[in-house]
């Protein structure tokens, strides 16, 4: 079958916000990220996302970023603009921006807080398909929204919505997302660095990733080799990598040890902004050794 999302198939990575040392957006430092990810061979970026900061960026913060990453991209990488709100007019405002602005698609979180019904859900991606007509993926991570977009939910979305073109499964649950890719032709992609083969393993398409700020061409690799049906070494990837998501991403909240993991191995974009905060010492510590053992930093 071929699923309707395969533009945003493979690597995607999440994009870090750089800020400057007093808490100003970063753009020298965000249009090198870009530069990298298209060197390393990353197939899209995804600015202004959970790991962008997006909850703490000014609206016209946001666009600019959006703004920036599209500029400079100019189609040498594609770039799906976090575009999600739990407001769904703000949503559609911001995806419309990110449409005029050449992005390529919206990733649409489900919207939190006000923890909509299924209903809900389902009205609030109607309404955006309907007012943006470029390729929407939608977002279900209930750890941070505090309610689960139903498999039911999103084959309904699917079926009325043929703009929204993939998941981003942030669940962890591989029955879910067997469940969307059984039931409709939508790509799947895991929310999840851990969880990147498992997903694959299901019919899933890629990875929309956190880790791969810091190590696209290894993740890159583990999508490559699954491709090619070497799974033994898709496996030994996954293995190389699993300890450094548990280890790094698990530290604290996202994205304050990736940022921090960035800095240590010359890749530096400022600091978080409140309510987020450094690692402490002892993390800082833990990050480091977990560096060293996966080969970032020397012993």
């Amino acid at each position: 079958m071929t699923r309707r999302g395969e533009i945003f198939s493979g690597l995607s990575v999440a994009l870090v916000t750089p800020m400057s040392a007093d808490g100003s957006l970063n753009e020298k430092r965000l249009r090198e990220l870009v530069d990298f990810h298209v060197e390393s061979g990353t197939d899209c970026v995804v600015p202004v996302g959970t790991t962008g900061e997006s909850p703490t960026l000014s609206h016209d913060e946001h666009d600019r970023v959006i703004d920036v990453v599209c500029e400079h991209a100019a189609g040498r990488i594609k770039v799906m603009a976090g575009t999600g709100s739990n407001c769904t007019a703000e949503a559609i405002r911001m995806t419309k921006h990110a449409q005029a602005a050449g992005a390529d698609g919206s990733l649409q979180v489900a919207p939190y807080y006000n923890k909509p019904t299924q209903e809900g859900f389902f009205q609030h991606f109607l309404a955006i398909s309907e007012a943006v007509d470029i390729p929407h993926v939608l977002y279900n991570i209930p750890g941070r929204s505090a309610k689960n977009i139903e498999p039911d939910t999103i084959c309904r979305i699917a079926e009325a919505c043929p703009n929204v073109v993939a998941v981003k499964d942030a669940t962890g649950s591989l029955d879910a997302a067997s469940q969307v890719l059984s039931a409709t032709d939508l790509t799947v992609l895991s929310g999840d660095d851990s969880l990147t083969l498992p997903i694959m393993s299901v019919g899933g398409s890629g990875i929309i990733s956190v880790a791969g700020n810091i190590v696209p061409k290894d993740i890159l690799a583990l999508v490559a080799a699954f491709r090619s049906g070497d799974i033994a070494k898709a496996q030994e990837w996954h293995h190389k990598l699993f300890p450094l998501c548990r280890d790094m991403l698990g530290l604290s909240t996202n994205p304050i040890p990736v940022k921090a993991a960035m800095a240590l191995v010359g890749m530096d974009c400022g600091p978080v902004r409140l309510p987020m905060t450094p690692l402490s010492d002892k993390e800082l510590a833990s990050l480091k050794a977990t560096l060293t053992r996966y080969g970032l930093l020397k012993g």
